[in-house]
């Protein structure tokens, strides 16, 4: 048998030990069948063989995320207006006044999330006269990270929010002088508001979702990401929100891989709720596109903290403990694994109790349950989860946050938030994500740049270089590392013979571009299971997986496409697409010479990539000032 693809003339980090690069790969039946040097490859090669010449470009396994609300954000993507990557309020807000001029009425305008304030050049948000000036009788709802919406007067009429309408527990209606609410929701800590009013905007019908969705996993295959692990979400019900990714799973239109925590919904019914799941569904249902992965992220409401740093560390109410081991008991007996979203080590030292307590009874040996986010676990807690068998997944939480967690807790207790090279240091299962796509971007190579770099979007160094990861190693937590996560070792992650066939090809090279240029690397070519779901450049004739064009015809998608407004190169995404001002160079000053455009001095071999060493000491990474 021959095979279907080859890709030769390349240069491809495979990330398996035991055959650590190769210049060819071939593909049949959607898993790699030799990987090696082109004699070795081309071998298989018959006369209806399609043979790519990457010429000399380098080839990386398809990137993974651990924490994607793809489903959720699927639905919802061509009606949100992304300010992701978006380098200063005021091209945001040309975005904003633009969609509002095409948006129809009763529609609403959304920014919901993937964004802060500190990565514009202005520093801050709009306020809420600027956004109605530019939206007087258009509903606007702007979602910043967890901690707050701000609405203009024409979505507070829409959702009914009144003098007479009351605060919801752990959130506030902020209010003026006479009594009405003002349009800045605040979460204090709990986000339920943010969420509740954000449902209360229309929806799109099923077909728009569908072609919502595939629009979305066409903007992550873009971005190199070939398969995912949903966390759920609020207001995601099971099954019926899950209705749109299951025909695309059935029509095999599915260009992500997709791995499903099932997240409870109402506090005070998670038990029911996960007696009911464990009575009607598999673990592990499904197949390599579309498969079920046990519980999470929310397991019980009374054990869920919240990541708004700006507001002090919720206590967990003391029926926590019995809250949660009812459920995880439930999961042990019928062996599901689990994920449990934890922020501080408060939080995860009372959970490990109760993991340990279930253990005595019911060993978890061989349940691949884990933590999600744990910016602030201790040494201890890292010990516990490694002595059960558990793992941690992160995600780039703080390059959104870094700012508040440094104004609340200061710059020394940021240096190891999350303390991701200790974990691996002592072995505990991590490998990263997005936790997209609200709270952070789903650009997995904003992930990868604060893993290398230790830097927020703003540009403050939160964590010293004896903490942060190499290339190789942060590669591995978006591809092999994860795989464990799913149970799915061995089958994907790495390019190697008999693995899902799922790649990338990167615009440039990530092991040798400047550290700056990281944050900005797009696919030029991604494949998966041996299709080619996205292809750029040169590879542009050989994609033939695009969706229709974006529906509703007012959708932002149609303009603005995704991530920096990339579909504006020329216009909304000019500051957004290369290195500019503060947040590409990171300098206290500008540099007379050369402005803020230091690709020169960061791409040679001058010691100049850490701002805080030699030539960053004169306050500026360009050499020749």
């Amino acid at each position: 048998m021959t095979a279907e693809l080859i890709l030769r003339n390349a240069r491809i980090t495979t990330l398996d030990r035991s055959n650590p690069v190769a210049s060819a790969a071939a593909i049949r039946d959607g898993r790699f069948v030799a990987v090696g040097d082109e004699a070795e490859v081309m071998a298989q090669a018959g006369p209806q063989t399609r043979i790519l010449d990457l010429k000399g470009k380098r080839v990386l396994p398809g990137l993974i995320d651990n924490h994607l609300h793809i489903i959720r954000g699927g639905l919802n993507f061509n009606l949100e207006l992304r300010w992701d990557g978006v380098r200063s309020l005021a091209d945001a807000m040309d975005m904003l006044r633009r969609q509002v001029a095409v948006t129809p009425p009763p529609q609403w305008v959304r920014v919901v999330g993937g964004f802060t304030e500190h990565q514009f050049a202005e520093k801050r948000l709009p306020t809420i006269e600027e956004i109605n000036a530019v939206a007087p009788d258009t509903p606007v709802f702007l979602l910043h990270l967890y901690d707050r919406a701000l609405l203009n007067g024409a979505a507070l009429r829409a959702v009914g929010y009144t003098k007479e309408t009351p605060n919801p527990p752990g959130g506030e209606i902020t209010r003026d002088a006479a009594g009405n609410p003002t349009g800045l929701l605040l979460a204090k800590p709990n986000a339920g508001i943010l969420y509740a009013t954000l449902a209360k905007g229309p929806k799109l019908p099923f077909d728009y979702q569908v072609n919502s969705t595939r629009h979305f996993m066409r903007e992550l295959n873009r971005l190199g990401v070939t398969g995912a692990i949903d966390a759920g979400g609020g207001f995601q019900n099971y099954p019926d929100d899950y209705a749109v990714i299951q025909q695309l799973a059935d029509e095999n239109q599915l260009t992500i891989r997709l791995a499903y925590n099932l997240f409870t919904q109402k506090a005070g019914q998670e038990k029911e709720d996960f007696l009911n799941w464990t009575k009607t569904s598999t673990y592990k249902q499904g197949d390599d596109y579309f498969r079920h992965n046990g519980a999470g992220e929310m397991l019980v409401f009374s054990a869920a903290d919240f990541e708004d740093f700006r507001q002090p560390r919720p206590d967990m109410p003391p029926q926590m403990e019995d809250d949660l081991e009812g459920v995880v008991r439930i999961l042990a007996e019928n062996r599901w694994p689990w994920r449990m979203h934890a922020t501080y080590d408060e939080t995860i030292s009372r959970a490990l109790d109760v993991f340990e307590k279930v253990n005595q009874e019911i060993p978890l040996a061989g349940l691949n349950w884990f933590f999600d986010h744990a910016e602030t676990i201790s040494e201890r807690s890292i010990d516990r989860v490694a002595a059960l068998g558990g793992g941690v997944a992160v995600q780039h939480r703080m390059a959104f946050q870094g700012e508040d967690f440094v104004a609340r807790y200061g710059m020394r207790a940021a240096e190891a938030t999350p303390p991701v090279a200790r974990m691996l240091e002592k072995g505990v299962r991590t490998s990263a994500g997005t936790d997209a796509t609200r709270v952070a971007s789903y650009n997995p190579w904003v992930s990868l740049a604060w893993l290398i770099t230790g830097r927020t979007l703003g540009g403050l160094r939160l964590t010293p270089e004896r903490n942060c990861l190499d290339r190789e190693t942060a590669l591995r937590m978006w591809t092999e590392n994860v795989t464990w996560f799913s149970n799915e070792e061995g089958k994907k992650g790495r390019i190697a013979v008999g693995q899902l066939a799922d790649l990338i090809v990167p615009d440039r090279d990530f092991f040798v571009c400047p550290e700056d240029e990281i944050s900005y690397i797009s696919a030029e070519l991604t494949i998966v299971g041996g299709r080619i779901v996205y292809g750029a450049g040169a590879f542009t004739t050989l994609d033939d997986s695009a969706p229709p064009p974006a529906m509703p015809d007012w959708s932002p998608v149609r303009t603005f496409r995704g991530y920096g407004a990339w579909g504006e190169p020329d216009g909304a995404g000019k500051n957004s697409l290369r290195r500019t001002a503060m947040t590409a160079c990171g300098c206290a000053s500008s540099c007379g010479v050369h402005g803020h455009d230091h690709a020169g001095a960061w791409g040679s071999g001058l010691p100049v990539s850490d701002l805080r060493s030699f030539w960053g000491a004169l306050g500026c990474a360009c050499w020749a000032v």
